[in-house]
Formats: C-alpha cells, structure tokens, sequence
C-alpha cells in the first residue's frame, strides 16, 4: 500500500515536469548557403552552351545512352558491387543505433535469480553457524524522465546520422554507376582508337609496299622507303598501348560488376563504337544540384547531428530523474520462495538525483558548439565546391565539344589532302616525300579525333557524376530494398 502511495505521488509530479520543460539546446533548422544564396538557385553560368539545354537531369541519365547493355551492366553492378555491400551494412548499422537509442527511451525491466551458498561467521565465539543456501528470485521496472530532453536530443543525434549514412549511400550508387559508364566507355574508345591506328598501319604498309615496289622500278630514293618505314613503326608502336588501356577499362568493369578481373563481358574485347549521347544534356539548375547531390545532403545531415549533440551536452548540466521499482523473494529453501514472509518489495528511492561536474559538462558543450560550427564551414564548403565541380565539367565538356568539331574538320581536309597527293605521286607530280607527308598528317588527323572522343565520353560521365545524377527519390529506392 505504502509504495502505491508513493508512486501515485510521484508520477504526476514527473507528467508536470515532462510538459513544462523543453529540450535543452538549440534546435535545428536547415541551414542556408551562406555564400551563395543567389547563384545556387540560377542557371549555370557555363550552361548557355549549345551542348546543354537547361532540362531537369533524368532520374537515371545513363539511360541517355539508349544502350540496352550498358543499361544491364549498370543494373548487375547496382546488385553486386562490393563498395555498395559496404555502404548499405554501414546503412544497417546506422538505423540499428536508432532502433536502439529508441529502446532505450522506453521503460526498463529486469528479472534475476540466483542461489548462494555461505557460512555466517562467528569471530571465534561458540559453534559456527553451518553452511546455509540462500535463495532469490526479484524482478524490477525503471524508467528514465527525459526532463531537459537529453533522450530526445540523442535520438535526434542519431537519426541525423543514419540520413548521413543514408546520403552516404547514396553517394556511392552514383559513384559506382558513374563508374561503369567510364570503364564501358573507356573500352570501346580504345577499341576505336586502335581501330584507327590499325587502319593506320594497313594504309602506311600499303604506301610502303609501293615506294618498294617504284625503288624496284627506279623511281624514288632510299630515303623516301625510310622515312616511310619509320613512320610505319611509329603508327604500330601506338597500337599496344591502347591495348593495355582497353584491358585495363575491362578489368575495371569486371571488378565494378563483382567479378573477378578475368570474368569481364567477353564481347566488349572487340568494342569499336564510342558510346554518345546524341542531344543535348539537360542539366537543371543551381538549386536542383543542391538538392540532388548526395554529398550535399550528407553534410546537412552532419551538421543536424552536431547541433542536437549540443543539447546531449548541455542536459548534463542538470540532474537525472529515473522511477523504478523492484518485487522479489529470498529464502533458504526453493519451497520458501513462495510463501509470504520471504516476499520483498522496494520502491526507493524512486527518484535518483546524479550531479555531474559542471566544468566538464561546460567544456563538452563548448568542444559541442565547436564541432557544429564546424560542420556549417563543412556544409558550406560542399555547396561550393558543387558548385565549382558543376561549372568546371560544363566547361570542359563544351569547350572539348568545340575542339571535337574542328578536329574532324581537319581529319576530313587531311584525307582530301591525301587523296590529291596520291593522284599527283601517280602522275609523277609529286614526290615521295611529299605523298609521306601528307600521310602522316592524315593519320595524325584521324588519331587526334579518336583521342578528342575518348577524351569526350570521360568528360560526360564527370559531368553527371558533378550534377549528382542518380535517382529522384533515392529514400523510397532503399525503403524498398532496391538499389535500380
């Protein structure tokens, strides 16, 4: 009766304090850009390029390719990429610290027994008592009132971190599908470049062959059978380099796919054709890169963290507040346990007061405040640097767009220059250096083209990774277990 009484006392006392007191420490609101409030919501200073169109970027932009195998590349490696493993156990994790933190907010219970075994001593005066067995048997219930919010701030704590892991995650399914697209690319553009160079070779044999045969003839010198072979060599010497950088491409991909480096698709061994988008990209604006890139999200996230720590931190400047109660028995016989003189009850104190060291407490809430105002200079620094990434990949991407052009202007003049060099070598018009000359420009022409679109494919695909191309939703995608 006496501990009914007691708590009917004391739970009211602690729903007045519950009602009336709000968490300690700040509370969190997102933050704005500090340094660029204007120009993260307009259009890129780099997009009025004849490249770009400023359409939002699609959900799955690789799709932008409208090739059905890297579509099935990019969907086998969302399934086995071993850095994407990682990242969702990290995922996991995370929400397996909320889950917890959120257990324990909650009431706690306890059940234990055990016997013992003991002699009571009798400092040396008459008989010793004997051996006795004791048994107990008690169960107890304790809850913590979260007056200043220090629960409910740690709760906040770590669900700000699993959305950071979450954007974590996130980062790396645009990283890894980025990656794909650039091995896959990488492949084929090797396989054009020494499409090229082989051919090349094939027409610098054949002229060879023929300033051969013409020495045979008594027309032409031994310098021009030279010169030619030497720049026979050097086309054939291009050739095992771009073989190595073909290879390389592949094991990437094979890697990035979950297989072992010798398992890559066997049919990109003989991949000649560039993969391209033909349009322009569409590449949104300032304010839909901030919400859309992973990084981004990942540092607010942080930063969310860091402020409600503040109020971890500053709740340790008052006192705790737990209610509990414990019911048991203890008795010498297994038998005893239940009759009701071996019955015990405790309900106190039923309030526990801990005082902390208010100069630790003031030095955690300090190093707190530091490490939130920290997190800002980060966030901050991530718009930025989005931002910079963005303009510098439009950039490139326009201007090597640009040089592109020009130098299939001059691959196509080169061959018309040859041609009407050949003609002039067959009339005995022209000599044989000039035919060499003309030539090397040509295959000069042709490798340097290859090279611009290599160099093209690798830009485009950092030009996504930079506008955080992904998924529009990418929280509904986890929430259902699917990483496409």
């Amino acid at each position: 009766m006496a501990m009914r009484k007691s708590l009917a006392s004391i739970v009211p006392v602690a729903s007045l304090l519950i009602a009336g007191c709000a968490a300690v420490g700040p509370d969190y609101a997102p933050p704005v850009p500090s340094a660029s409030r204007e120009g993260a919501r307009s259009a890129f200073v780099e997009g009025g390029a004849a490249a770009f169109k400023s359409e939002p970027l699609p959900d799955r932009w690789w799709q932008l390719y409208a090739d059905q195998r890297l579509d099935a590349l990019v969907e086998e490696a969302l399934g086995a990429n071993t850095d994407l493993r990682v990242a969702a156990a990290n995922l996991e994790r995370s929400r397996a610290i909320v889950a917890e933190a959120r257990a324990r907010a909650g009431v706690q219970t306890g059940l234990d027994a055990q016997p013992s075994v003991g002699e009571a001593s009798n400092l040396g005066i008459g008989s010793p008592a004997g051996v006795h067995t004791t048994f107990d048997m008690g169960a107890s219930i304790s809850y913590e009132v979260d007056v200043v919010g220090r629960i409910r701030r740690g709760i906040e704590a770590v669900e700000a971190d699993a959305g950071a892991q979450a954007a974590a995650y996130d980062l790396a399914v645009i990283t890894v599908v980025a990656d794909v697209v650039d091995a896959y690319s990488g492949a084929c553009a090797a396989g054009a470049q020494i499409t090229v160079a082989n051919r090349s070779v094939a027409l610098q044999q054949q002229s060879l062959a023929l300033l051969e045969r013409g020495r045979r003839a008594g027309v032409g010198t031994p310098l021009d059978i030279a010169r030619s072979a030497t720049l026979l060599a050097q086309l054939r010497a291009a050739v095992p380099r771009l073989e190595s950088s073909r290879r390389a491409a592949l094991y990437r991909l094979a890697v990035l796919l979950g297989r072992e480096p010798k398992d890559f698709p066997p049919e990109l061994a003989t991949c000649s054709t560039v993969p391209t988008i033909r349009q322009a990209l569409p590449i949104g604006d300032g304010a839909a890169l901030l919400r859309r890139r992973p990084d981004i999200r990942e540092a607010e996230r942080q930063l969310a963290a860091a402020t409600a720590r503040i109020g971890v931190a500053t709740a340790d400047l008052y006192p705790t507040i737990s209610l509990g109660a414990s019911l048991g028995s203890t008795s010498r016989s297994l038998d005893g346990l239940m009759d009701s003189a071996a019955f015990r009850f405790s309900a106190g104190p039923l309030i526990s007061w801990s005082f902390p060291n208010r100069r630790v407490a003031r030095t955690r809430i300090e190093q707190a405040n530091a490490t939130s105002r920290a997190a800002l200079a980060t966030f901050d620094g991530r718009v930025l640097g989005a931002l910079r990434e963005t303009e510098t990949a439009l950039a490139t991407y326009a201007r090597d767009i640009e040089e592109n052009a020009r130098l299939a202007t001059a691959r196509d003049e080169s061959r018309k220059a040859l041609v009407l060099q050949q003609r002039l070598a067959r009339g005995g018009l022209a000599s044989g250096l000039e035919t060499l000359d003309a030539q090397r420009t040509f295959a000069q022409a042709e490798a340097a083209l290859a090279a611009s679109q290599t160099t093209i494919a690798t830009d485009r695909v950092r030009l996504f990774l930079a506008l955080g191309g992904g998924w529009g939703d990418p929280a509904a995608r986890r929430a259902t277990g699917n990483g496409n």
